[in-house]
């Protein structure tokens, strides 16, 4: 079972350049671990932009499965405006 990446309440460009490096030591501490799927929350995330989905968007491009977990209204919303519904589901997967 892997340790679950907490996204803050912020994703924006405020918050980004931050978040992302806490987000890519994570994924290489996940990955030096052999986690078979990366496990990220957004329960916490009030507020989300275009700099906080392209965050996702990198996890998306990356040759790991996660998942997302427990999206918050915000994170609903913006994937759904987008045409994101795909990282919503169960289990993410490479393309």
């Amino acid at each position: 079972m892997s340790e679950q990446f907490e996204l803050p309440e912020e994703m924006t460009i405020y918050s980004a350049i931050e978040t992302r490096d806490k987000l890519l030591a994570w994924v290489s501490k996940q990955t030096a671990k052999n986690t078979a799927v990366l496990d990220v929350s957004a329960a916490k995330v009030s507020e989300i932009d275009g700099a906080g989905l392209q965050l996702l968007a990198s996890l998306a491009n990356m040759d790991h499965a996660w998942r997302l977990t427990h999206p918050s209204d915000a994170v609903v919303r913006a994937c759904s405006l987008l045409g994101l519904t795909r990282w919503l589901d169960t289990m993410t997967h490479p393309s």
